[in-house]
């Protein structure tokens, strides 16, 4: 097959998505397949070892991301028609999404596209107006109604895009994660590269985003500073980092709280995981977090809230650890995890991480029966 996958980020600058995209493109090359990552040119772009299509994009004020613009680049729109696609995967209602359907219907292909995040809350973080995010989201909603098929990363996912509006059928087809061997000298190389001690080691992975409720992580750590010493990691960046520096001032906590910026190197980043006693992860915002599974995948459990999106894979007291969304439950969660991290972890290790290979075979298939479908109606 001859797959194309769209998204509106490239590394080094990967989020959530980006990361999911890049497993998705790099699993399938391995399986066979003309695959294709395809997404503004962003900061120059990297060579990551598979086949990339970059067009122009512009950069957003105060955002790490680009917005593309590939019909105003000729030498992208030539290459990307040469290519005889046989269905396009999009994971973003964007810029990106919205190529890869033109793509589709000029050539008369499938288009699948998974619904990754929450929209609404971001339309409203960045407009502060109700009207305007519903406005926002019902155009993602025309935009999902447009595709053949529409995946969700988990059930809860799901039930958001329903809650938008979307009323057709979702299919589930979750995030995965690829084992990770992390040496004792890749442990040691982080203790010194962050100069972390012995003391229990607390770890948040994600942008440096209010939306996260990193307030409740910071608050958490004061509270329980109060009775242990201990260091929480901040790994990550984001358009907040100096305000949340200066809350952990504000808390009495600055001393104990260690800001890593993106963490790039996949082999420090999963050997950060190993160090830490708990991921801290209490976000109401994420869908299907992948730093809940790479931490299971080297035996960190995490604390997350309670039936939040974040939470479905998490048996509480077997596998990790559910909060209340407040300060408190959370350090209380943070005790406990002293007590039980160990066992914890090793249950997350069992029960949560599901490998790549394993998640794109299921994805491949479907993509086979839509190829196939389409055939037949056309």
């Amino acid at each position: 097959m001859i797959i194309g996958e769209f998204c509106d980020v490239y590394p080094p600058q990967l989020d959530g998505v980006g990361m999911v995209m890049k497993s998705y493109v790099e699993e399938l090359t391995r399986m066979g397949d003309e695959c294709y990552y395809v997404a503004p040119r962003g900061n120059g772009g990297q060579d990551c070892g598979f086949r990339a299509l970059l067009y122009h994009g512009l950069k957003m004020p105060h955002e790490p991301y680009h917005v593309g613009v590939p019909a105003l680049d000729p030498g992208y729109l030539k290459k990307v028609w040469d290519i005889q696609f046989d269905i396009v995967h999009a994971h973003s209602p964007f810029a990106a999404g919205h190529e890869a359907l033109r793509l589709a219907k000029h050539r008369k292909i499938p288009i699948v596209a998974t619904f990754h995040s929450k929209y609404y809350d971001d339309f409203y973080e960045k407009t502060h107006s109700r009207f305007l995010a519903e406005k926002g989201t019902n155009v993602v909603v025309d935009f999902y109604n447009e595709c053949d098929e529409v995946w969700a990363v988990s059930e809860k996912t799901a039930q958001v895009l329903h809650d938008y509006g979307y009323q057709r059928k979702i299919h589930i087809m979750a995030n995965g994660t690829n084992p990770c061997e992390v040496l004792p000298a890749d442990i040691t190389e982080v203790c010194l590269r962050y100069k972390l001690r012995d003391d229990p080691v607390f770890l948040f992975v994600g942008q440096m985003n209010w939306k996260k409720n990193i307030r409740r992580v910071l608050e958490a750590a004061a509270i329980f500073g109060q009775r242990h010493a201990f260091q929480l990691v901040m790994a990550g960046q984001g358009p907040n980092e100096q305000a949340i520096r200066e809350c952990a001032l504000e808390l009495g906590i600055a001393g104990q709280v260690v800001f890593t910026g993106h963490i790039s190197d996949r082999r420090l980043l999963m050997a950060l995981y190993a160090r830490a006693d708990m991921l801290v992860f209490p976000s109401l915002y994420d869908n299907a977090p992948m730093v809940v599974r790479e931490a299971a995948s080297v035996r960190t459990a995490s604390i997350v809230v309670r039936d939040s999106c974040a939470a479905e894979c998490i048996v509480d007291g077997e596998n990790g650890l559910l909060s209340d969304d407040a300060s408190e439950s959370i350090a209380a969660c943070m005790e406990a995890g002293l007590r039980e991290g160990k066992r914890l972890g090793e249950n997350a290790q069992k029960t949560i991480p599901i490998a790549w290979p394993e998640i794109i075979r299921t994805a491949r298939g479907r993509y086979v029966d839509l190829i196939s479908s389409n055939k037949k109606d056309g």
